[in-house]
């Protein structure tokens, strides 16, 4: 297994370096990559802040990549997605209340908005 970075998918989803997207497509490809989902929040970050991708088109595209990139908990990230293009909450709040809803982990937050959506 390969624990691939935020720049490996990058380069992988944009293909704007060809030397760059045909190593990340043989790794990724291969089934053996993974990665954190640290770097999954880094991702989205990156495609909607400085490439301008819509948080729907960011949420397919990496639902997608997950079907080829292993991450601990993957129906916690997908969730997580959700509710970062579907609620317009950031991506990290999005785990939080994955996190507790599907996991059942006890979140503290002094954010009501993240409050609310865990105590749905």
């Amino acid at each position: 297994m390969t624990l691939i970075d935020a720049n490996v998918m990058l380069r992988f989803l944009l293909g704007d370096n060809e030397e760059m997207l045909a190593i990340a497509k043989r790794e990724i490809e291969s089934g053996k990559a993974y990665t954190l989902p640290s770097v999954l929040a880094e991702v989205v970050y990156v495609l909607h802040s400085h490439y301008e991708v819509e948080r729907s088109v960011v949420r397919d595209v990496l639902v997608h990549l997950l079907d080829q990139v292993s991450i601990q908990h993957p129906e916690v990230m997908v969730s997580a997605l959700n509710y970062y293009a579907d609620r317009n909450i950031d991506f990290v709040d999005g785990m939080l209340v994955s996190r507790a809803r599907l996991l059942g982990e006890n979140v503290l937050s002094f954010d009501k908005k993240l409050n609310r959506l865990i105590n749905e």
